[in-house]
C-alpha cells in the first residue's frame, strides 16, 4: 500500500476533503491546502444520493450521514398551481437504489469529513499553485506562501475555476455559462407541513425540502442573462415565484434577504482529455463541472475521491473509471435542464401532459433520472500494485 507516500490536496471543499480522508485511510500522509480562512462552505444544503452515501461508507461516514435523512413520505414533481405531475416516496427511493436520499447542510458534511483527518492536516488561508505536475521519475511540486511542497500525488480539488486544471490542460476552453441562474434559501417554517417537491414552470423551477434539524432548504432556477442581478434577491424571488403553490409563499415570507444566495450556473461542455497528468489528478468541479439539475455535482466529487484513493497507484485507471461516467452524467444534467427550464407555452404544456400521463403508466417516474446513477457502487478488491507510482500508466 501507499505507506509513507505524501499527497497534497489543493482545495478544502467536499471533493478535496473526501479525497484526503480516503487517502489517509489508505496510509497516505495528507496535507489539504485551502485558500479561504476557514472551511465554512459558501452555500446552503446538498443532496446526497445512495451512490455517494456508499462512497462515504468507504471512509466510515455513510451511516452517520444516512441518519440525517428527513424525507420520510411522498414527494415528486408539481406544477406552479400545485398539481402533481409525478409522485414518489422515500421508501421507493430506498427500495430501488438501496438507500435513502439525504439532504443536509454543506457545513455539516464538511465538518464530518474534516473530522476524519488528523490534526494539522488542513491548512486554511493557504493559497497554492501547482509548480510541476511531476512524472514517474520526479515528485510533483506545489508552491505555497510558506514555500514548496513535494508530493507523490497532488489532488486538484479547486473548483470550477480550477487553476490546477488550467495548468494541466492550458488549451482546454474551461467552463461556460449554462444559460440560467440559481437561488438557494435556508430557513425555518414552524408548523408548516408539506411534501418534498420540485416544481417546474415556464423557464423556472423551484424545490422545497425538509432537513433533519427542522430547517427547510429551498432552491430556484430561472433562465437569465449571465451576470444579471437584482438589488433585492428576495424581492426578485417573490416576483418570480410568489404566486406559486404552498409552501413556496411561506418559504419566501420566512426568509430574510440575507438568507438568499444567488449564483449563475457554469459547466464544462467539452470533456477533458483525462482527469490526470503526471502525478496530479482532478476531482469534482475541477474535472467535470455540471448543471445542478440532477443534484449530482457533489455526489460525483465524492465518488471521484474514493475511486482516486482506490487507484492512487495508477492514475490512468482513475481516468478510465471516472471520465466516461461523469461525462455521461454531465450530458444528462444538461438534457434535464433543457426539459425542466423549457420556456415556450406550448412546449411546456406538452411536457407537463406527457409527464402526468407517463407517471400513471409508470409510477415513480420522478426516479427515472437516477437510474444508472444512484445504483453505483465503489470499487472493491485490492488496489493497483503498490510498486507503481501515481505517474505510471499515463
Amino acid at each position: 500500500m501507499a505507506g509513507s507516500q505524501r499527497a497534497v490536496v489543493i482545495g478544502g471543499g467536499i471533493g478535496g476533503l473526501t479525497a484526503a480522508a480516503a487517502l489517509h485511510r489508505r496510509g497516505w500522509q495528507v496535507t489539504v491546502l485551502e485558500r479561504a480562512r476557514s472551511l465554512e462552505p459558501v452555500g446552503a444544503a446538498i443532496s446526497l444520493a445512495p451512490n455517494s452515501l456508499r462512497a462515504l461508507d468507504v471512509i466510515g461516514l455513510g451511516d452517520e450521514i444516512r441518519d440525517l435523512a428527513a424525507w420520510a413520505g411522498d414527494g415528486g414533481l408539481r406544477t406552479p398551481g400545485g398539481r402533481w405531475l409525478s409522485r414518489s416516496s422515500a421508501a421507493a427511493v430506498a427500495e430501488r437504489f438501496g438507500g435513502p436520499l439525504v439532504m443536509l447542510h454543506r457545513a455539516t458534511l464538511v465538518a464530518s469529513l474534516a473530522s476524519r483527518l488528523p490534526p494539522g492536516a488542513v491548512r486554511t488561508d493557504s493559497a497554492a499553485v501547482l509548480a510541476d505536475p511531476g512524472d514517474a521519475g520526479r515528485p510533483a511540486r506545489v508552491r505555497t506562501g510558506g514555500g514548496e511542497l513535494e508530493a507523490d500525488l497532488v489532488v486538484g480539488a479547486d473548483g470550477i475555476r480550477s487553476a490546477v486544471r488550467h495548468a494541466l490542460f492550458p488549451g482546454h476552453p474551461g467552463p461556460v455559462y449554462a444559460g440560467f441562474t440559481t437561488w438557494r434559501v435556508l430557513t425555518r417554517l414552524p408548523g408548516v407541513a408539506f411534501a418534498s417537491h420540485e416544481t417546474w414552470g415556464r423557464g423556472r423551477i423551484w424545490g422545497t425540502h425538509p432537513l433533519k434539524d427542522g430547517r427547510v432548504y429551498a432552491y430556484a432556477a430561472a433562465l437569465a442573462p449571465a451576470g444579471e442581478r437584482a438589488d433585492d434577491e428576495k424581492a426578485e424571488l417573490l416576483r418570480r415565484f410568489g404566486d406559486w403553490h404552498d409552501p413556496i409563499p411561506a418559504v419566501l415570507a420566512a426568509a430574510r434577504p440575507e438568507d438568499v444566495l444567488r449564483h449563475d450556473v457554469h459547466h464544462i461542455t467539452d470533456p477533458l482529455p483525462a482527469f490526470h497528468r503526471g502525478r496530479v489528478a482532478l476531482v469534482g468541479d475541477a474535472a467535470h463541472a455540471m448543471p445542478p439539475t440532477l443534484g449530482q455535482g457533489g455526489n460525483q466529487a465524492i465518488e471521484d475521491a474514493v475511486v482516486l484513493a482506490h487507484h492512487s497507484a495508477g492514475l490512468a485507471a482513475y481516468t478510465a473509471a471516472r471520465l466516461p461516467r461523469t461525462t455521461a452524467i454531465a450530458r444528462q444534467a444538461v438534457q434535464v435542464a433543457r426539459l425542466n427550464l423549457m420556456s415556450g407555452r406550448a412546449g411546456t404544456a406538452v411536457r407537463d401532459t406527457a409527464l402526468a400521463a407517463l407517471s400513471k403508466v409508470r409510477p415513480a417516474l420522478f426516479l427515472r433520472s437516477f437510474e444508472g446513477i444512484a445504483d453505483w457502487r465503489p470499487p472493491t478488491g485490492e488496489d493497483v500494485c503498490s510498486e507503481r507510482t501515481p505517474a505510471d500508466n499515463r
